[in-house]
């Protein structure tokens, strides 16, 4: 009825515990009185001694922080290793081609036919593909190839042949000073070209001078102004001006100053823009002029990188100026290192240098059989 009168419920009760009877019964054993001894030892004694404070420990330095360990010095690669890292790429597409070539079986047209196509794709170029193939058919014949492995070794001879005649070391001797007058399209190297050179004679104990006639070409005359502090060269240049007229100056302090080497620099032409390439011929009948027998060297750089265009700009600049010498750049970039073959069999003008890098020392004079070795190994 009312909620109050209702009967309060019992709290639970705890669950008891069971214990064995055998333990119940047994009784607890006596905790033993600690002896008094221990006791007393456990209280400090008032009037005892403070214990002694132990001096402090001095902090030993710390160790000093070993040094890495400097890494070794990268190897100096040579000329020939340098030289078969820049046709790397020329190589790799050649050499990948070739090895299907060379890969055995019997030599017959359809392998012939195999070949030319691997050389047109290497720039070698339709001329001297077709003399290549031709050399090799009659060296195969000559000495009775059987097995397509046998033709790497005909086809290194016949390049060989082919491109053997471009290698003729420049002669600087007898003329003092010597002029060599660059030439090429901008873009080429040339004035890299003039500054490795520089630094090539001066190795071989030549005092060099060059000539900033590149006037046209925005901060040309600076960058051979760098090249020539780095090389410490004298650069004979003029704020503006004539190219021709820059070239005859510097011959004529060359003369005065008794110096072996004029490197004269001139402006970037178009071999198919003719009123550019008459002015540069302007700069030749010029050097003529301040030195008769002048100059003794017409070298056209060449950039590798534009494979059967180079062809195009040897017969252009020959044709203007009679060019005595080839400077081919940029092998290291370019998977056309072929061309070599194509200029050999067009207008066979000597090679005087390649250039693989753009370090000072990655311009040398050409070894053909360095080349084909790089080539094909």
């Amino acid at each position: 009825m009312f909620s109050f009168f209702k009967k309060k419920p019992k709290p639970a009760e705890t669950p008891l515990i069971e214990t064995p009877v055998a333990d119940a019964l047994e009784p607890t054993p006596p905790v033993a009185p600690a002896p008094q001894a221990a006791v007393l030892a456990a209280i400090p004694a008032h009037d005892a001694e403070p214990a002694p404070i132990a001096p402090p420990v001095p902090a030993q330095p710390l160790p000093a922080p070993t040094a890495p360990a400097e890494p070794a010095p990268l190897k100096k690669m040579s000329w020939t290793e340098r030289l078969k890292a820049g046709l790397a790429k020329t190589r790799d597409k050649l050499g990948k081609s070739l090895a299907g070539v060379f890969g055995g079986g019997k030599i017959d047209e359809d392998l012939y036919e195999e070949l030319e196509t691997v050389l047109l794709t290497a720039d070698m170029g339709m001329d001297a593909t077709v003399h290549l193939l031709g050399d090799v058919r009659e060296r195969v014949s000559l000495k009775g190839l059987k097995d397509a492995s046998e033709l790497k070794g005909a086809l290194k001879d016949s390049l060989q042949d082919l491109i053997g005649p471009l290698e003729v070391p420049l002669n600087v001797e007898g003329k003092k000073p010597f002029v060599i007058m660059m030439t090429g399209v901008n873009g080429a190297g040339k004035t890299t070209s003039i500054g490795k050179l520089a630094k090539y004679y001066q190795s071989q104990g030549k005092s060099v001078l060059l000539a900033a006639g590149d006037t046209f070409r925005a901060a040309a005359r600076e960058q051979l102004i760098a090249w020539g502090e780095r090389n410490n060269v004298t650069v004979i240049a003029q704020q503006g001006g004539d190219s021709a007229a820059v070239c005859y100056d510097a011959i004529q302090a060359a003369v005065a100053r008794g110096i072996d080497i004029v490197l004269a620099d001139t402006a970037g032409r178009l071999p198919t823009q003719l009123h550019l390439m008459e002015e540069i011929k302007k700069v030749k009948r010029v050097i003529q002029k301040a030195l008769p027998d002048a100059p003794h060297e017409v070298v056209l750089v060449l950039d590798a990188n534009i494979g059967q265009n180079t062809v195009n700009q040897v017969k252009a600049f020959d044709d203007a100026l009679g060019l005595t010498g080839l400077i081919l750049t940029k092998l290291d970039g370019t998977a056309k290192g072929g061309v070599i073959a194509a200029i050999a069999k067009q207008r066979p003008i000597p090679l005087r240098f390649v250039g693989v890098g753009e370090s000072i020392d990655d311009l040398r004079p050409f070894d053909s059989r360095d080349y084909i070795d790089a080539l094909f190994e």
